[in-house]
């Protein structure tokens, strides 16, 4: 039988390749086959994080047939974070999905105004400013960040800093009680003491643009976060004429907590991009 074994293997292994294995349970499906490239999603972090906050994204996104790269913030300024993601955009061939966490959903707005190759917006737990709103305006009443200075952050100088802009870090409390609320407490210490430094001038530079006026948009909004109020995601949600997802509990970081959910409303906006 050694040749008829070697015959339902290579069979096997066929139909292995013609008919890949659908994503993971409770992950997104990949898209409809369409000719054409998928768009490629681009993903942009907030403050007080890295690139690595996309990492069950990533991993999903690439379970459901789609590229997608994770790229630095620099969480310097407003105008120099969105012109650092828009020239890597210009790097990019075919269609962008982008996508912005917390701050990074500032940055994507601005960014998208200047990069015609993005068909579509995703904002997870984030800000949507309009023109001459601060990402500080928008957090909501209630938010944690509402809090004195003082007992929110530790602060630092750091070179070549705009008058009056300091390096702000989130205090231990603060992130782990108010911005990683649903991750394991081990979890939610280790992030805090690897987050980056976000400088107060980020947060105070009024948006120049508004891309989601003319470019579709989603939003992902958690019921559980208390750094951006659920009621002021759905109020920014609503403005922008986002297709809203609203999950409940979570916190600011459900794009840690929970990547797949996340990553359904990201494959959802890739598939609504049609290819040429």
């Amino acid at each position: 039988m050694v040749n008829g074994t070697r015959i339902t293997v290579l069979a096997a292994l066929t139909a292995a390749a013609l008919h890949p294995a659908p994503a993971q349970a409770g992950g997104p499906a990949p898209c409809p086959a369409q000719n054409g490239p998928r768009p490629t999603v681009v993903l942009v972090h907030g403050a007080w994080a890295d690139t690595s906050s996309w990492s069950g994204e990533v991993d999903a996104l690439r379970r459901a047939g789609l590229t997608a790269r994770a790229i630095a913030n620099p969480l310097r300024g407003l105008d120099g974070d969105a012109a650092t993601v828009a020239g890597f955009l210009k790097t990019v061939s075919g269609p962008v999905v982008l996508v912005g966490h917390s701050y990074g959903g500032s940055v994507i707005t601005n960014a998208a105004a200047s990069a015609p190759n993005v068909k579509a917006l995703v904002y997870v737990d984030a800000a949507v400013p309009d023109v001459g709103e601060t990402t500080a305006q928008l957090s909501g009443s209630g938010s944690a960040l509402e809090a004195s200075p003082r007992s929110l952050y530790d602060t630092a100088g750091y070179p070549d800093a705009p008058q009056g802009a300091q390096d702000l870090y989130l205090k231990r409390d603060v992130f782990v009680r108010s911005f990683a609320s649903d991750l394991p407490p081990d979890t939610a210490i280790r992030l805090w003491a690897t987050q980056r430094a976000a400088s107060s001038n980020a947060f105070q530079t009024p948006s120049k643009q508004a891309a989601w006026k003319k470019i579709p948009s989603w939003y992902f909004a958690s019921t559980g976060d208390r750094i951006i109020t659920p009621q002021s995601q759905l109020a920014m949600a609503k403005r922008a004429g986002s297709k809203v997802t609203t999950f409940s509990g979570g916190s600011h970081l459900t794009l840690v907590s929970h990547p797949e959910e996340v990553a359904r409303v990201i494959t959802t906006a890739a598939c609504s991009v049609k290819a040429g």
